[in-house]
Protein backbone atom coordinates (compact mmCIF):
# COMPACT_ATOMS: atom_id res chain seq x y z
CA UNK A 1 0.00 0.00 0.00
CA UNK A 2 0.75 3.93 -0.08
CA UNK A 3 3.63 4.60 2.13
CA UNK A 4 1.23 7.44 3.54
CA UNK A 5 -0.90 4.62 4.80
CA UNK A 6 2.03 2.16 6.30
CA UNK A 7 5.13 4.28 7.29
CA UNK A 8 7.24 2.24 9.38
CA UNK A 9 6.75 3.19 13.16
CA UNK A 10 10.57 3.88 14.25
CA UNK A 11 9.54 4.08 17.88
CA UNK A 12 8.86 0.90 19.85
CA UNK A 13 7.01 -1.79 18.31
CA UNK A 14 2.91 -2.10 18.43
CA UNK A 15 2.04 -6.14 18.21
CA UNK A 16 -0.83 -5.24 16.71
CA UNK A 17 -0.99 -6.98 13.30
CA UNK A 18 0.05 -10.25 14.36
CA UNK A 19 -0.85 -11.81 17.72
CA UNK A 20 0.77 -12.95 20.81
CA UNK A 21 4.48 -12.33 21.21
CA UNK A 22 6.64 -11.45 18.48
CA UNK A 23 4.87 -9.10 15.64
CA UNK A 24 7.50 -8.57 13.59
CA UNK A 25 11.20 -7.67 13.92
CA UNK A 26 12.45 -3.73 13.30
CA UNK A 27 15.61 -5.42 11.71
CA UNK A 28 16.67 -4.94 7.89
CA UNK A 29 19.91 -4.98 6.79
CA UNK A 30 22.45 -2.72 4.75
CA UNK A 31 22.99 -2.95 1.70
CA UNK A 32 25.86 -0.43 1.09
CA UNK A 33 28.48 0.01 4.09
CA UNK A 34 30.42 3.35 4.64
CA UNK A 35 34.19 3.66 5.63
CA UNK A 36 33.09 4.21 9.13
CA UNK A 37 30.29 1.89 9.76
CA UNK A 38 28.42 2.64 13.63
CA UNK A 39 30.09 6.31 14.82
CA UNK A 40 30.12 5.52 18.58
CA UNK A 41 31.10 2.11 18.94
CA UNK A 42 29.28 0.53 22.65
CA UNK A 43 31.82 -1.26 25.02
CA UNK A 44 31.84 -4.97 24.63
CA UNK A 45 29.87 -7.13 26.86
CA UNK A 46 30.66 -10.28 27.58
CA UNK A 47 27.41 -11.59 29.16
CA UNK A 48 24.57 -9.14 27.75
CA UNK A 49 20.75 -9.65 27.87
CA UNK A 50 19.18 -12.43 25.09
CA UNK A 51 16.68 -10.70 23.29
CA UNK A 52 13.93 -12.04 20.97
CA UNK A 53 13.99 -10.33 17.70
CA UNK A 54 10.41 -8.75 18.07
CA UNK A 55 11.42 -6.51 21.06
CA UNK A 56 15.02 -4.98 19.30
CA UNK A 57 13.86 -1.21 18.37
CA UNK A 58 15.59 1.85 17.99
CA UNK A 59 15.09 2.23 21.91
CA UNK A 60 18.09 -0.24 22.16
CA UNK A 61 20.52 1.65 19.63
CA UNK A 62 24.37 1.68 20.38
CA UNK A 63 23.26 -1.12 22.90
CA UNK A 64 25.08 -4.30 23.33
CA UNK A 65 22.87 -7.57 22.97
CA UNK A 66 22.93 -11.62 22.60
CA UNK A 67 20.73 -12.26 19.81
CA UNK A 68 19.65 -15.97 18.32
CA UNK A 69 17.90 -17.17 15.19
CA UNK A 70 17.74 -19.31 12.01
CA UNK A 71 20.08 -18.03 8.92
CA UNK A 72 17.29 -17.30 6.08
CA UNK A 73 19.77 -15.78 3.67
CA UNK A 74 23.52 -14.45 3.30
CA UNK A 75 24.11 -11.64 1.37
CA UNK A 76 27.09 -10.11 0.81
CA UNK A 77 27.26 -6.50 -0.51
CA UNK A 78 30.22 -4.64 -1.71
CA UNK A 79 31.21 -3.56 1.92
CA UNK A 80 29.90 -6.20 4.86
CA UNK A 81 28.47 -10.03 4.76
CA UNK A 82 24.71 -9.51 5.86
CA UNK A 83 23.04 -12.76 7.65
CA UNK A 84 19.20 -12.11 7.82
CA UNK A 85 18.31 -14.56 10.49
CA UNK A 86 15.13 -15.04 12.54
CA UNK A 87 13.65 -16.33 15.72
CA UNK A 88 10.22 -17.38 14.72
CA UNK A 89 9.31 -13.63 16.41
CA UNK A 90 11.17 -11.04 13.83
CA UNK A 91 13.72 -10.34 11.22
CA UNK A 92 17.19 -8.76 11.65
CA UNK A 93 20.38 -7.99 9.86
CA UNK A 94 23.51 -9.34 11.18
CA UNK A 95 26.38 -7.16 9.35
CA UNK A 96 30.10 -8.48 9.33
CA UNK A 97 32.85 -7.40 8.40
CA UNK A 98 36.27 -8.17 7.17
CA UNK A 99 36.96 -5.93 4.25
CA UNK A 100 35.11 -4.41 1.27
CA UNK A 101 33.40 -7.15 -0.26
CA UNK A 102 35.03 -9.34 1.38
CA UNK A 103 32.88 -12.65 3.02
CA UNK A 104 32.85 -12.24 7.09
CA UNK A 105 32.58 -15.64 9.22
CA UNK A 106 32.42 -18.16 5.75
CA UNK A 107 31.65 -21.03 8.43
CA UNK A 108 27.60 -19.81 8.59
CA UNK A 109 25.65 -20.58 5.48
CA UNK A 110 22.05 -20.58 5.24
CA UNK A 111 19.98 -23.22 7.47
CA UNK A 112 22.57 -22.90 10.00
CA UNK A 113 21.19 -21.73 14.04
CA UNK A 114 23.37 -19.47 15.30
CA UNK A 115 23.34 -17.12 18.18
CA UNK A 116 25.85 -13.63 17.96
CA UNK A 117 26.68 -10.46 20.51
CA UNK A 118 25.93 -7.52 18.31
CA UNK A 119 25.23 -4.11 19.04
CA UNK A 120 22.47 -2.04 17.65
CA UNK A 121 22.52 0.36 15.41
CA UNK A 122 20.31 2.10 12.48
CA UNK A 123 21.08 2.68 8.29
CA UNK A 124 18.35 4.34 6.25
CA UNK A 125 15.47 3.82 9.11
CA UNK A 126 16.35 0.22 9.32
CA UNK A 127 17.58 -1.89 12.39
CA UNK A 128 20.58 -4.15 12.13
CA UNK A 129 22.97 -5.66 14.53
CA UNK A 130 26.83 -4.67 14.21
CA UNK A 131 28.13 -8.65 15.33
CA UNK A 132 31.02 -8.66 18.04
CA UNK A 133 30.82 -12.42 18.44
CA UNK A 134 28.98 -15.29 16.41
CA UNK A 135 28.80 -18.96 16.53
CA UNK A 136 26.67 -21.59 15.61
CA UNK A 137 24.54 -24.01 17.71
CA UNK A 138 25.05 -27.36 18.06
CA UNK A 139 23.29 -30.49 15.78
CA UNK A 140 21.23 -31.01 18.29
CA UNK A 141 20.41 -27.48 19.86
CA UNK A 142 19.96 -26.86 16.01
CA UNK A 143 17.16 -29.48 15.63
CA UNK A 144 15.57 -28.44 18.74
CA UNK A 145 15.65 -24.66 17.68
CA UNK A 146 14.29 -24.99 14.51
CA UNK A 147 11.30 -27.02 16.35
CA UNK A 148 10.66 -23.64 18.64
CA UNK A 149 10.82 -21.35 16.04
CA UNK A 150 7.67 -23.67 13.64
CA UNK A 151 6.09 -23.64 16.79
CA UNK A 152 6.27 -19.88 17.31
CA UNK A 153 5.56 -18.80 13.90
CA UNK A 154 2.32 -21.28 13.97
CA UNK A 155 1.63 -19.42 17.16
CA UNK A 156 1.59 -16.14 15.76
CA UNK A 157 0.39 -16.86 12.56
CA UNK A 158 -3.24 -18.38 14.44
CA UNK A 159 -6.25 -16.33 13.28
CA UNK A 160 -8.50 -14.25 15.35
CA UNK A 161 -11.85 -15.51 15.29
CA UNK A 162 -13.89 -12.38 14.01
CA UNK A 163 -17.89 -13.20 12.39
CA UNK A 164 -18.30 -12.82 8.49
CA UNK A 165 -19.45 -9.48 7.30
CA UNK A 166 -22.60 -11.15 6.56
CA UNK A 167 -24.24 -14.70 7.38
CA UNK A 168 -24.79 -17.40 4.96
CA UNK A 169 -24.90 -20.50 4.86
CA UNK A 170 -22.24 -20.94 2.23
CA UNK A 171 -20.09 -18.92 4.11
CA UNK A 172 -20.55 -20.99 7.59
CA UNK A 173 -19.91 -24.00 5.00
CA UNK A 174 -16.60 -22.67 3.59
CA UNK A 175 -15.41 -21.29 7.54
CA UNK A 176 -12.66 -24.13 7.97
CA UNK A 177 -11.78 -23.41 4.76
CA UNK A 178 -11.41 -19.46 4.85
CA UNK A 179 -9.34 -19.74 8.21
CA UNK A 180 -6.85 -22.31 7.24
CA UNK A 181 -6.31 -19.71 4.23
CA UNK A 182 -5.63 -16.97 6.21
CA UNK A 183 -3.39 -19.30 8.59
CA UNK A 184 -1.71 -20.45 5.91
CA UNK A 185 -1.25 -16.54 4.10
CA UNK A 186 0.04 -15.27 7.54
CA UNK A 187 2.33 -18.48 8.35
CA UNK A 188 4.15 -17.55 4.57
CA UNK A 189 4.57 -14.01 5.78
CA UNK A 190 6.36 -14.64 9.09
CA UNK A 191 8.27 -17.55 7.42
CA UNK A 192 9.43 -14.66 5.00
CA UNK A 193 8.53 -16.41 1.94
CA UNK A 194 7.02 -14.19 -1.04
CA UNK A 195 3.40 -13.75 -1.79
CA UNK A 196 2.14 -13.48 -5.30
CA UNK A 197 -1.80 -13.45 -5.69
CA UNK A 198 -3.27 -14.25 -9.15
CA UNK A 199 -6.34 -12.73 -10.58
CA UNK A 200 -8.89 -12.64 -13.14
CA UNK A 201 -8.60 -9.47 -15.24
CA UNK A 202 -12.00 -8.09 -14.49
CA UNK A 203 -13.77 -5.50 -11.95
CA UNK A 204 -14.48 -8.70 -9.56
CA UNK A 205 -10.75 -10.26 -10.25
CA UNK A 206 -9.44 -6.86 -8.96
CA UNK A 207 -11.57 -6.48 -6.33
CA UNK A 208 -10.49 -10.21 -5.10
CA UNK A 209 -6.87 -9.56 -5.88
CA UNK A 210 -7.01 -5.98 -3.95
CA UNK A 211 -8.91 -6.94 -1.26
CA UNK A 212 -6.08 -9.94 -0.16
CA UNK A 213 -3.29 -7.34 -1.24
CA UNK A 214 -4.80 -4.78 1.07
CA UNK A 215 -4.60 -7.19 3.84
CA UNK A 216 -1.07 -8.56 3.54
CA UNK A 217 1.19 -5.88 2.69
CA UNK A 218 0.75 -3.87 5.92
CA UNK A 219 2.09 -7.38 7.51
CA UNK A 220 4.82 -8.26 5.32
CA UNK A 221 5.90 -4.18 5.55
CA UNK A 222 5.90 -4.84 9.04
CA UNK A 223 7.51 -8.29 9.69
CA UNK A 224 10.54 -6.79 7.04
CA UNK A 225 10.30 -3.28 8.76
CA UNK A 226 11.10 -1.89 5.10
CA UNK A 227 8.81 -0.02 2.71
CA UNK A 228 10.95 -2.36 0.06
CA UNK A 229 9.94 -5.26 1.91
CA UNK A 230 6.46 -4.99 -0.37
CA UNK A 231 8.23 -5.10 -3.41
CA UNK A 232 10.43 -7.81 -2.49
CA UNK A 233 7.76 -10.02 -1.11
CA UNK A 234 4.82 -9.25 -2.84
CA UNK A 235 3.51 -9.52 -6.37
CA UNK A 236 -0.28 -8.92 -7.75
CA UNK A 237 -0.81 -9.74 -11.48
CA UNK A 238 -4.13 -10.78 -13.64
CA UNK A 239 -4.37 -13.81 -15.63
CA UNK A 240 -3.63 -13.60 -19.41
CA UNK A 241 -6.49 -16.38 -19.44
CA UNK A 242 -9.35 -17.14 -17.47
CA UNK A 243 -7.49 -19.22 -15.72
CA UNK A 244 -3.93 -20.18 -14.30
CA UNK A 245 -2.32 -21.05 -17.44
CA UNK A 246 1.34 -23.06 -18.08
CA UNK A 247 1.98 -19.13 -19.34
CA UNK A 248 2.05 -17.71 -15.55
CA UNK A 249 3.31 -20.45 -14.15
CA UNK A 250 6.21 -20.62 -16.33
CA UNK A 251 7.02 -16.53 -15.79
CA UNK A 252 6.30 -17.02 -12.12
CA UNK A 253 8.44 -19.85 -11.66
CA UNK A 254 11.47 -18.40 -13.86
CA UNK A 255 10.89 -15.31 -11.93
CA UNK A 256 11.04 -16.57 -8.51
CA UNK A 257 14.28 -19.17 -9.42
CA UNK A 258 15.82 -16.11 -10.40
CA UNK A 259 15.20 -14.66 -6.83
CA UNK A 260 16.27 -17.68 -5.18
CA UNK A 261 19.41 -17.73 -7.31
CA UNK A 262 19.81 -13.99 -6.93
CA UNK A 263 18.49 -12.77 -3.30
CA UNK A 264 18.24 -16.20 -1.37
CA UNK A 265 14.61 -16.04 -1.71
CA UNK A 266 12.05 -18.51 -0.88
CA UNK A 267 9.80 -19.79 -3.66
CA UNK A 268 6.65 -18.07 -2.97
CA UNK A 269 3.23 -19.17 -2.01
CA UNK A 270 0.93 -18.26 -4.72
CA UNK A 271 -2.90 -17.21 -4.01
CA UNK A 272 -4.98 -17.60 -7.19
CA UNK A 273 -8.42 -15.81 -6.99
CA UNK A 274 -11.41 -15.25 -9.26
CA UNK A 275 -9.66 -18.72 -10.89
CA UNK A 276 -7.94 -21.68 -9.97
CA UNK A 277 -10.87 -24.49 -9.81
CA UNK A 278 -11.29 -26.04 -13.22
CA UNK A 279 -9.04 -28.72 -15.14
CA UNK A 280 -7.51 -25.93 -17.28
CA UNK A 281 -5.92 -24.66 -13.83
CA UNK A 282 -4.35 -28.20 -13.14
CA UNK A 283 -0.96 -28.16 -15.02
CA UNK A 284 0.26 -24.68 -14.21
CA UNK A 285 -0.47 -25.76 -10.76
CA UNK A 286 1.38 -28.69 -10.65
CA UNK A 287 4.26 -27.06 -12.52
CA UNK A 288 4.91 -24.73 -9.65
CA UNK A 289 4.94 -27.26 -7.30
CA UNK A 290 7.65 -29.02 -9.13
CA UNK A 291 9.92 -26.12 -8.47
CA UNK A 292 8.75 -25.82 -5.05
CA UNK A 293 5.81 -23.13 -5.04
CA UNK A 294 2.90 -23.75 -2.87
CA UNK A 295 -0.66 -23.09 -4.04
CA UNK A 296 -4.10 -21.03 -2.52
CA UNK A 297 -7.57 -20.95 -4.71
CA UNK A 298 -10.37 -18.85 -3.84
CA UNK A 299 -12.96 -19.34 -6.83
CA UNK A 300 -16.23 -19.90 -7.84
CA UNK A 301 -16.65 -21.17 -10.88
CA UNK A 302 -18.04 -24.46 -10.98
CA UNK A 303 -16.22 -27.81 -12.76
CA UNK A 304 -17.82 -30.50 -13.15
CA UNK A 305 -14.85 -32.89 -11.11
CA UNK A 306 -12.63 -31.46 -8.38
CA UNK A 307 -9.04 -32.07 -9.48
CA UNK A 308 -7.41 -29.12 -7.94
CA UNK A 309 -8.00 -29.67 -3.70
CA UNK A 310 -5.82 -32.45 -3.40
CA UNK A 311 -2.74 -30.08 -4.98
CA UNK A 312 -3.15 -27.00 -3.09
CA UNK A 313 -2.80 -25.99 0.49
CA UNK A 314 -6.27 -24.87 0.24
CA UNK A 315 -9.48 -24.81 -1.72
CA UNK A 316 -12.25 -22.57 -1.08
CA UNK A 317 -15.02 -22.56 -3.93
CA UNK A 318 -19.08 -22.48 -3.26
CA UNK A 319 -19.45 -25.83 -5.83
CA UNK A 320 -17.09 -27.89 -3.14
CA UNK A 321 -19.53 -27.76 -0.68
CA UNK A 322 -22.68 -28.15 -2.86
CA UNK A 323 -23.45 -24.32 -3.07
CA UNK A 324 -23.91 -22.71 -6.47
CA UNK A 325 -20.86 -20.37 -7.21
CA UNK A 326 -23.10 -17.93 -8.68
CA UNK A 327 -24.30 -17.03 -5.16
CA UNK A 328 -20.96 -15.33 -4.80
CA UNK A 329 -18.31 -13.69 -6.06
CA UNK A 330 -14.48 -14.04 -5.94
CA UNK A 331 -14.16 -10.35 -4.98
CA UNK A 332 -17.07 -11.19 -1.98
CA UNK A 333 -15.28 -14.33 -0.96
CA UNK A 334 -11.62 -13.00 -0.87
CA UNK A 335 -12.94 -10.21 1.35
CA UNK A 336 -14.18 -12.10 3.99
CA UNK A 337 -10.85 -13.86 4.15
CA UNK A 338 -9.01 -10.41 3.77
CA UNK A 339 -10.62 -9.71 7.10
CA UNK A 340 -9.57 -12.95 8.89
CA UNK A 341 -5.85 -12.51 7.13
CA UNK A 342 -5.44 -8.49 8.77
CA UNK A 343 -8.43 -6.74 9.20
CA UNK A 344 -7.82 -3.88 8.19
CA UNK A 345 -9.85 -0.72 6.96
CA UNK A 346 -11.10 0.57 3.38
CA UNK A 347 -12.38 -3.34 2.79
CA UNK A 348 -15.92 -3.17 3.61
CA UNK A 349 -17.52 -2.06 0.20
CA UNK A 350 -15.49 -3.82 -2.06
CA UNK A 351 -18.19 -7.20 -1.88
CA UNK A 352 -21.29 -5.20 -2.91
CA UNK A 353 -18.76 -3.60 -5.54
CA UNK A 354 -17.73 -7.32 -6.50
CA UNK A 355 -20.76 -8.61 -6.52
CA UNK A 356 -22.61 -6.41 -8.79
CA UNK A 357 -20.24 -6.17 -11.57
CA UNK A 358 -20.39 -10.29 -11.56
CA UNK A 359 -24.36 -9.97 -11.24
CA UNK A 360 -24.80 -11.62 -7.72
CA UNK A 361 -27.89 -9.96 -6.94
CA UNK A 362 -29.20 -12.01 -9.56
CA UNK A 363 -28.84 -14.96 -7.54
CA UNK A 364 -28.34 -13.94 -4.19
CA UNK A 365 -30.22 -10.81 -3.62
CA UNK A 366 -30.39 -10.92 0.38
CA UNK A 367 -26.96 -11.26 0.21
CA UNK A 368 -26.46 -8.52 -2.00
CA UNK A 369 -28.20 -6.47 -0.24
CA UNK A 370 -26.67 -6.37 3.22
CA UNK A 371 -23.27 -6.15 1.99
CA UNK A 372 -25.13 -3.04 0.23
CA UNK A 373 -25.70 -1.79 3.73
CA UNK A 374 -22.49 -2.35 4.82
CA UNK A 375 -20.91 -0.20 1.56
CA UNK A 376 -23.49 2.58 2.50
CA UNK A 377 -21.83 3.20 5.85
CA UNK A 378 -18.57 3.92 4.17
CA UNK A 379 -20.20 6.55 1.70
CA UNK A 380 -20.87 4.15 -1.34
CA UNK A 381 -24.11 4.07 -2.80
CA UNK A 382 -25.35 1.46 -5.48
CA UNK A 383 -24.25 3.92 -8.67
CA UNK A 384 -20.93 4.74 -7.05
CA UNK A 385 -20.14 1.21 -7.25
CA UNK A 386 -20.99 0.64 -10.30
CA UNK A 387 -19.24 3.70 -11.56
CA UNK A 388 -16.43 2.47 -9.76
CA UNK A 389 -16.63 -0.93 -11.32
CA UNK A 390 -16.90 0.84 -15.24
CA UNK A 391 -13.59 2.14 -14.14
CA UNK A 392 -12.04 -0.82 -13.07
CA UNK A 393 -13.26 -2.99 -16.11
CA UNK A 394 -12.07 -0.21 -18.32
CA UNK A 395 -8.76 0.30 -16.65
CA UNK A 396 -7.60 -3.69 -16.67
CA UNK A 397 -8.36 -3.34 -20.14
CA UNK A 398 -6.13 -0.57 -20.56
CA UNK A 399 -3.29 -1.89 -18.36
CA UNK A 400 -3.95 -5.33 -19.15
CA UNK A 401 -1.51 -7.40 -17.43
CA UNK A 402 0.94 -4.64 -15.66
CA UNK A 403 0.90 -4.70 -11.61
CA UNK A 404 -0.34 -0.60 -11.89
CA UNK A 405 -0.28 -1.26 -7.85
CA UNK A 406 -0.48 2.57 -7.08
CA UNK A 407 -2.87 3.16 -9.81
CA UNK A 408 -5.06 0.44 -8.77
CA UNK A 409 -4.81 1.85 -5.11
CA UNK A 410 -6.58 5.06 -6.23
CA UNK A 411 -8.84 3.35 -8.24
CA UNK A 412 -9.83 1.40 -4.90
CA UNK A 413 -10.32 4.40 -2.70
CA UNK A 414 -6.50 5.18 -1.47
CA UNK A 415 -6.88 7.77 -1.37
CA UNK A 416 -11.01 8.84 -1.50
CA UNK A 417 -10.38 12.06 -2.64
CA UNK A 418 -8.03 10.40 -5.91
CA UNK A 419 -10.78 7.95 -6.45
CA UNK A 420 -13.63 10.29 -6.76
CA UNK A 421 -11.67 11.87 -9.10
CA UNK A 422 -10.96 9.47 -11.11
CA UNK A 423 -14.45 8.41 -11.24
CA UNK A 424 -15.95 11.84 -11.77
CA UNK A 425 -13.74 11.93 -14.81
CA UNK A 426 -13.55 8.07 -16.63
CA UNK A 427 -17.46 7.06 -15.53
CA UNK A 428 -19.13 9.63 -18.05
CA UNK A 429 -16.00 8.66 -20.96
CA UNK A 430 -16.96 5.03 -20.16
CA UNK A 431 -20.58 5.22 -20.47
CA UNK A 432 -20.16 7.02 -23.75
CA UNK A 433 -18.12 3.80 -24.96
CA UNK A 434 -20.59 1.61 -23.92
CA UNK A 435 -23.43 3.53 -25.39
CA UNK A 436 -21.41 3.50 -28.99
CA UNK A 437 -20.49 -0.01 -28.56
CA UNK A 438 -24.16 -1.07 -27.70
CA UNK A 439 -25.32 0.95 -30.83
CA UNK A 440 -22.08 -0.97 -32.87
CA UNK A 441 -23.57 -4.59 -31.20
CA UNK A 442 -27.25 -4.61 -32.27
CA UNK A 443 -26.04 -3.09 -35.49
CA UNK A 444 -24.54 -6.13 -36.17
CA UNK A 445 -26.47 -8.51 -34.00
CA UNK A 446 -28.64 -11.04 -36.13
CA UNK A 447 -31.45 -13.55 -34.30
CA UNK A 448 -32.77 -17.18 -35.24
CA UNK A 449 -35.30 -19.07 -33.49
CA UNK A 450 -34.69 -22.62 -32.07
CA UNK A 451 -38.07 -23.99 -30.84
CA UNK A 452 -38.50 -21.66 -28.19
CA UNK A 453 -35.46 -20.00 -28.05
CA UNK A 454 -33.48 -17.08 -29.29
CA UNK A 455 -30.00 -16.86 -30.52
CA UNK A 456 -28.43 -13.96 -30.71
CA UNK A 457 -25.04 -13.96 -32.62
CA UNK A 458 -22.60 -10.86 -32.73
CA UNK A 459 -20.09 -11.63 -35.13
CA UNK A 460 -17.28 -9.88 -33.04
CA UNK A 461 -14.56 -9.84 -35.72
CA UNK A 462 -16.46 -8.11 -38.27
CA UNK A 463 -18.21 -5.87 -35.83
CA UNK A 464 -15.63 -4.12 -34.02
CA UNK A 465 -12.25 -2.81 -34.27
CA UNK A 466 -10.44 -4.75 -32.92
CA UNK A 467 -7.61 -4.54 -30.15
CA UNK A 468 -8.00 -1.75 -27.71
CA UNK A 469 -11.49 -1.48 -28.37
CA UNK A 470 -13.81 -0.60 -25.35
CA UNK A 471 -16.55 -2.68 -24.03
CA UNK A 472 -14.18 -6.45 -24.76
CA UNK A 473 -15.79 -8.70 -26.22
CA UNK A 474 -17.92 -10.14 -23.47
CA UNK A 475 -18.88 -7.07 -21.67
CA UNK A 476 -20.87 -6.37 -25.10
CA UNK A 477 -22.11 -9.19 -25.60
CA UNK A 478 -23.89 -9.12 -21.99
CA UNK A 479 -24.89 -5.33 -22.82
CA UNK A 480 -26.78 -7.03 -26.15
CA UNK A 481 -27.60 -9.75 -24.05
CA UNK A 482 -29.81 -7.71 -21.59
CA UNK A 483 -30.91 -5.01 -23.97
CA UNK A 484 -32.68 -7.45 -26.23
CA UNK A 485 -34.66 -8.94 -22.96
CA UNK A 486 -35.76 -5.28 -22.27
CA UNK A 487 -36.66 -3.84 -25.58
CA UNK A 488 -38.54 -6.96 -26.73
CA UNK A 489 -39.15 -8.76 -23.47
CA UNK A 490 -37.32 -12.34 -24.83
CA UNK A 491 -37.11 -14.69 -22.04
CA UNK A 492 -35.72 -17.65 -23.26
CA UNK A 493 -32.33 -16.19 -24.49
CA UNK A 494 -29.10 -17.31 -25.09
CA UNK A 495 -26.69 -14.88 -26.71
CA UNK A 496 -23.31 -15.09 -28.37
CA UNK A 497 -19.93 -12.96 -28.88
CA UNK A 498 -18.63 -15.37 -32.50
CA UNK A 499 -14.84 -15.35 -32.92
CA UNK A 500 -12.32 -17.69 -35.27
CA UNK A 501 -11.21 -19.82 -32.39
CA UNK A 502 -13.57 -19.08 -29.21
CA UNK A 503 -17.37 -18.14 -28.34
CA UNK A 504 -18.63 -15.64 -25.66
CA UNK A 505 -21.66 -17.03 -23.71
CA UNK A 506 -24.50 -15.08 -22.40
CA UNK A 507 -27.89 -16.98 -21.12
CA UNK A 508 -31.46 -16.76 -19.58
CA UNK A 509 -33.10 -19.12 -17.22
CA UNK A 510 -35.43 -19.47 -19.34
CA UNK A 511 -33.14 -21.18 -21.98
CA UNK A 512 -32.12 -23.38 -19.96
CA UNK A 513 -28.88 -23.37 -20.55
CA UNK A 514 -25.46 -24.65 -19.29
CA UNK A 515 -22.07 -23.60 -20.31
CA UNK A 516 -20.40 -26.99 -18.60
CA UNK A 517 -23.19 -29.56 -20.50
CA UNK A 518 -22.28 -27.85 -23.63
CA UNK A 519 -19.02 -28.44 -23.40
CA UNK A 520 -19.33 -32.05 -22.62
CA UNK A 521 -21.69 -32.03 -26.00
CA UNK A 522 -19.37 -30.88 -28.43
CA UNK A 523 -16.55 -32.63 -27.00
CA UNK A 524 -18.55 -36.08 -27.67
CA UNK A 525 -19.70 -34.92 -30.90
CA UNK A 526 -16.93 -33.28 -32.32
CA UNK A 527 -13.33 -34.50 -30.67
CA UNK A 528 -11.46 -32.87 -33.24
CA UNK A 529 -13.09 -29.84 -32.21
CA UNK A 530 -10.99 -29.88 -28.82
CA UNK A 531 -13.29 -27.27 -27.34
CA UNK A 532 -12.41 -26.43 -23.77
CA UNK A 533 -14.15 -23.56 -21.46
CA UNK A 534 -15.77 -22.87 -18.44
CA UNK A 535 -17.40 -20.53 -16.53
CA UNK A 536 -21.01 -20.49 -14.97
CA UNK A 537 -24.00 -21.84 -15.80
CA UNK A 538 -25.31 -19.16 -17.88
CA UNK A 539 -22.31 -17.48 -18.02
CA UNK A 540 -19.19 -18.47 -19.35
CA UNK A 541 -16.89 -19.56 -23.01
CA UNK A 542 -15.86 -21.92 -25.25
CA UNK A 543 -12.26 -22.56 -27.26
CA UNK A 544 -11.92 -24.60 -30.42
CA UNK A 545 -9.52 -24.37 -33.24
CA UNK A 546 -10.30 -22.34 -36.20
CA UNK A 547 -11.06 -25.29 -38.62
CA UNK A 548 -14.29 -26.91 -36.92
CA UNK A 549 -16.18 -22.79 -36.42
CA UNK A 550 -18.89 -23.66 -38.59
CA UNK A 551 -19.11 -27.35 -36.86
CA UNK A 552 -19.30 -25.75 -33.53
CA UNK A 553 -21.43 -23.42 -34.13
CA UNK A 554 -23.98 -26.06 -35.86
CA UNK A 555 -23.27 -28.48 -32.48
CA UNK A 556 -24.41 -24.90 -30.28
CA UNK A 557 -27.19 -25.15 -32.39
CA UNK A 558 -28.52 -28.55 -31.99
CA UNK A 559 -27.70 -28.40 -27.89
CA UNK A 560 -30.01 -25.26 -28.04
CA UNK A 561 -32.86 -27.41 -29.91
CA UNK A 562 -32.57 -30.66 -27.68
CA UNK A 563 -32.65 -28.56 -24.05
CA UNK A 564 -36.30 -27.46 -24.85
CA UNK A 565 -35.83 -23.80 -23.52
Amino acid sequence: MGKQKFQKNKGKFKKDNFKGKGNSGEGGFRKSFGKAGFKDKPRFQENPELVDICDVSSDLAKQTIEVKGLVERVVQTGGPTVFMISDGTGTLGLKGFEGPGERAYPEIEEGDSVKAIVSIGEFNGELEGDIKKISKLSEKEHEGYLKKILDIQKERAKVEEIDFLVKSPILDKLKDNFFKAAMEIRLAIIQGRPIIVRHHNDTDGYSAGFALERAILPLILKEHSSDKAGWEFFLRAPCAAPFYEIDDSIRDAAQSLRNVAKFSNKMPLVVIADNGSSPEDLLGIKHGKVHGMEFIVIDHHFSDEDVITDEVLVHINPFLVGENGSAFSAGMLCTELARLINNVDNLEQIPAMAGFADRIDLENPAVMEDYLKIAKKQGYTKDLLHDISKVIDFVSAKVRFMEVREYMEAVFGEPREKQKALVGLLAPHIKKLEKKGLAISNANATTEEIGKTTLQIIDIDKTFPGFGFYPKPGMAVGMTHDDLQKTKGVTSLVSIGLMNTAITIRATDGANFSVHDLITFLNKKLPNAFVEGGGHKNAGSINFIPSKKDEVMAGLREFIGERKG
